[in-house]
């Protein structure tokens, strides 16, 4: 960070997960006039902060994190170009761009990082999983680690072909996790309950079971188990969901398929 503090960081695109990062930085200790934000709109919030936004670029900032979305990024990248090749970290947080695209766009030389976050980096319990290219050193990659590390947890990739399968899972995860919350409001619906009612209710449990997973010794298969009674209710909800041929296991995993497949066609 303080590295960082005193050559600058660059900030390509301040959207929701561009203000949910910066929120995160600032609160530990970044100042703000160590900033350059390129937005085309930035928002009442980012203008208020004393950064130096639409300010153009320092001169050999410490880190550039990219986080337009990946259809603006013809437009956006070649502007940084300057500072390829160099010892300016590129850290991505777009999806779909692979290592080797910036690298032809900002040169061969230039240390990489491409980086996978989620929604819920918002409220700062996301999870980045990241990968190097083979010119950013340790050192380098520490620092982007701790600064993804502002919005939650991080994970290291041993080989980029990890990140389709990370963009499905993780990525895209959080999307499954709400319509699963939808659908469970809904049923409860159908089973007689007041709309808010059961809107509340599916909020709360699949907050509250993530919540238990994450903080539990036990595994998420022990923890459905010790809920489960012989011939009870929940054994009957699970007869349903864990059908092989038309439950949660054949469903999740051409899910999952369909998303990584799509990253991958992305990446082309």
């Amino acid at each position: 960070m303080q590295e960082i503090k005193s050559r600058g960081i660059v900030l390509l695109g301040c959207g929701k997960m561009g203000s949910a990062m910066l929120a995160g930085w600032l609160e530990n200790g970044l100042t703000a006039n160590s900033v350059w934000i390129l937005d085309p709109n930035p928002s009442d919030w980012v203008q208020s902060l004393g950064a130096h936004v639409n300010e153009g670029v320092p001169e050999n900032p410490a880190v550039v994190l990219i986080a337009v979305k990946p259809q603006m990024m013809q437009d956006a990248l070649p502007t940084l170009k300057p500072l390829g090749n160099g010892e300016t970290l590129f850290v991505s947080v777009a999806a779909g761009c692979t290592i080797a695209s910036y690298e032809a766009v900002l040169g061969a030389q230039t240390p990489i990082i491409r980086a996978m976050p989620n929604t819920p980096a918002a409220v700062g319990r996301g999870i980045t999983a990241l990968v190097a290219n083979a010119h950013a050193n340790s050192a380098q990659l520490d620092a982007a680690e701790s600064l993804l590390a502002a919005v939650g947890q991080t994970v290291r990739l041993d080989d980029e072909s990890q990140m389709d399968a990370v963009t499905a899972v993780s990525g895209s995860g959080p999307a499954y996790v709400f319509h699963l919350i939808e659908t469970l409001a809904k049923a409860g619906e159908l089973e007689g309950l007041p709309p808010e009612l059961a809107m509340k209710l599916a909020k709360a449990t699949v907050g509250g079971a993530g919540q238990l997973a994450e903080d539990a010794s036990e595994t998420p298969s022990e923890l459905r188990v010790n809920v489960t009674s012989p011939a009870g209710t929940t054994a009957a909800a699970l007869e349903v969901l864990m059908d092989e041929e038309c439950g949660f296991p054949d469903l999740l995993a051409r899910a999952v398929k369909a998303a990584a497949d799509r990253s991958r066609e992305l990446a082309q």
